[in-house]
């Protein structure tokens, strides 16, 4: 009995999570353990279907593996660029410090847009402006991350979402 209650446990635990390897530099550990259908919060690794285009296509290919990134913006939160800087201007519910890169209360440096990949791609600005309701700005500390700051990636929005990193494995 033991044994058919622990499968049934494990069964539930399954049809919540999976295991994803990370295959890029940007995020510090190889692989997570994520919970589908979960809501990601600031500073959550959270793992999303990057939308199709060319770049994405010809790095990732024409069906890529689901990109992890850590969430840095949040719905009523403001993005903001300065030249190739980078800021995410914290909504009115969340205007506090939590990052020691802050410029001022309630703002702080994402990343840094480069004008050209490493293959010299002509790399467009992501959006800027206030990011809306049921999407995100995710990113990474990696200066050649492929991410939000990025248009071919913009905000991640609730139905590209996969889930939430629960656990890292290193």
């Amino acid at each position: 009995m033991a044994a058919i209650g622990a499968w049934f446990a494990l069964d539930i635990y399954a049809r919540s999570h999976l295991f994803l390897i990370n295959r890029s530099p940007s995020l510090p550990n190889w692989a997570y353990i994520v919970e589908t259908g979960k809501i990601p919060k600031r500073g959550d690794v959270a793992f999303f279907v990057p939308p199709r285009g060319p770049i994405v296509e010809k790095h990732f290919g024409k069906v890529p593996s689901a990109f992890g990134k850590i969430v840095y913006g949040v719905p009523g939160d403001e993005i903001v660029h300065r030249g190739a800087r980078v800021f995410v201007r914290f909504g009115p519910s969340d205007n506090k410090r939590t990052n020691p890169r802050s410029v001022a209360r309630g703002e702080v440096q994402v990343a840094f847009i480069k004008p050209r990949s490493s293959v010299g791609e002509v790399l467009r600005p992501g959006p800027t402006g206030v990011i809306p309701n049921d999407c995100f700005y995710m990113g990474s500390r990696h200066p050649d991350g492929f991410d939000s700051r990025y248009g071919d990636i913009g905000f991640v929005c609730k139905r590209q979402l996969v889930g939430v990193a629960d656990k890292l494995i290193l």
